[in-house]
């Protein structure tokens, strides 16, 4: 299985960390929609579905970096599946702010 976040996680790819402990990381998304957008994933390699009902401590880390980083607000948001544009079989949870984020589809 080749998995870009299990890589990071192992050290063999690169990201810029913005945290991490035993069971988290946050990195820079390579995206920049946004000034702000992030990806908190478990380190674990979990299936978002597993992610999503037991989001405990992944939640709140993401809850604690936007309060830091987006005062005025931000969202969290998973993909799932291909019509969702999901790239990464691995959980995770995008961060997105900084800024006015307008209305959405």
């Amino acid at each position: 299985m080749n998995c870009v976040f299990c890589d990071i996680i192992a050290k063999r790819e690169p990201a810029k960390i913005r945290y991490e402990d035993d069971e988290i990381i946050v990195i820079d998304n390579r995206l920049r929609w946004a000034p702000v957008m992030l990806l908190v994933i478990p380190k674990r390699h979990i299936r978002q579905e597993e992610l999503w009902r037991d989001m405990s401590r992944v939640g709140a880390v993401a809850v604690q970096m936007g309060q830091e980083l987006c005062p005025n607000g931000f969202r969290l948001l998973s993909n799932f599946g291909a019509d969702a544009m999901q790239s990464q079989l691995h959980a995770h949870v995008h961060l997105i702010g900084g800024t006015y984020l307008g209305e959405y589809i």
